[in-house]
């Protein structure tokens, strides 16, 4: 049973496995790179590896050369968005989800922090001319911000390049982002994504500067409607936590006639596009070795439908890493890394997390088995050496 006014009651098992489904991982989709990154509307990519084992984990076939010829042709561009966080996104989407997160990052700009005390004397359109101006060309943060305080003299540069950063849709270039690229050349660089894409939209400008409450408020419909495709059912406050943006709540009233709605175990209404895959709480699923600072594990308000009874601080640290996770039973059950050890060797150590569930039957084969896979896929020519530790190691 559930709320009569909200629908059928969910359980934390038909939450996890429609969410395994929508995002692939319970049985890999055969699509391209720019497909799934589309789908999953943005994979967080602070850390440039990420997107990798993340997209290794979802396609039936991934090589690192897949992703990092998207970057290079431009097709997927890594880009300040969700959360204030730099995330890999399709280039279509690239203008849209950075003007649907700048005013949020802009009122941080004036708040009591230390970039809002530091900025309070700044008029922050002036800086975003001028830092749009001097990033018609590649420059470091550095060298950005070393050049705003020509003008602004008595800001700290920092400051200066990290309101650019916030209040314009800057692209990380490559070769940052690009599988084993190391030395000089991965020193982070940034120029706007207008010039790197070569295209701008007025309309999005004006969503950016919140100037348009019509077209925000349908650019919001929008990226609703997207997040509940790969990470649905969902409450508000579930995508409100995923995209970092509040007053979503008035762009799921005007989605409300095109969804269905559920109760979640706790209560909590939930909303979801009526043809999404649900699959039942008992549905079987493979063991999963899901990347570090996966969207899967950092999308939803109530993050018990992955992590089960394991603690949030068990995977996500006191400074904001997140560990690679392993899934057992849909369920994160231990964190894994993975690093050369040797000139042909990669060491693949597997900690568990909570109740000690890689002992269950088949789980430590099934463990093997996708690490010799991403070993495979990321180092090809190494042989992977899988250390799977006791809980009271």
């Amino acid at each position: 049973m559930g709320d009569e006014r909200h629908g059928p009651r969910l359980s934390h098992d038909d939450l996890n496995r429609a969410l395994l489904a929508r995002q692939h991982l319970d049985v890999p989709r055969d699509a391209t790179v720019l497909d799934e990154v589309r789908h999953l509307v943005g994979l967080q990519s602070q850390v440039p590896s990420s997107p990798y084992p993340a997209l290794w984990s979802r396609l039936a076939a991934f090589a690192p050369a897949d992703l990092g010829d998207r970057l290079l042709d431009r097709e997927v561009v890594r880009v300040a968005t969700l959360r204030g966080t730099v995330h890999l996104v399709a280039a279509d989407d690239a203008l849209e989800l950075t003007a649907l997160a700048r005013p949020g990052l802009a009122t941080y700009l004036r708040s009591k922090n230390q970039h809002g005390t530091a900025l309070a004397h700044v008029d922050l359109d002036d800086v975003e001319r001028a830092a749009r101006d001097l990033l018609a060309e590649p420059l470091t943060s550095v060298e950005l911000g070393r050049r705003l305080a020509q003008r602004w003299e008595d800001v700290d540069p920092t400051h200066l390049a990290y309101a650019a950063r916030c209040l314009l849709p800057l692209v990380q270039v490559p070769p940052r982002g690009l599988w084993g690229a190391s030395g000089p050349g991965t020193t982070t660089t940034w120029t706007t994504a207008h010039a790197w894409l070569g295209r701008s939209d007025p309309a999005l400008d004006a969503v950016a500067h919140d100037a348009d409450p019509d077209a925000a408020l349908a650019a919001r419909v929008r990226l609703v409607r997207r997040y509940l495709a790969a990470f649905g059912p969902a409450s508000v406050a579930d995508a409100q936590r995923w995209a970092g943006l509040t007053r979503l709540r008035a762009a799921f009233d005007a989605l409300r006639p095109e969804l269905v709605t559920f109760t979640g175990p706790d209560g909590t209404p939930l909303f979801d596009l009526p043809d999404a895959p649900r699959p039942p709480g008992t549905a079987p699923v493979p063991v999963v070795l899901a990347g570090d600072f996966d969207n899967l594990v950092l999308s939803h308000a109530d993050r018990t439908r992955v992590l089960g009874d394991v603690p949030v601080k068990s995977v996500v640290s006191v400074n904001g890493q997140v560990a690679a996770t392993v899934l057992v039973d849909g369920r994160v059950a231990g964190a894994w890394t993975a690093r050369p050890d040797g000139e042909d060797t990669v060491l693949v150590e597997v900690r568990p997390l909570g109740a000690d569930r890689l002992r269950a039957p088949g789980v430590r084969e099934g463990i093997e088995d996708r690490a010799r896979s991403w070993v495979g896929c990321a180092w090809p020519h190494a042989r992977a050496r899988v250390v799977v530790h006791d809980a009271s190691a």
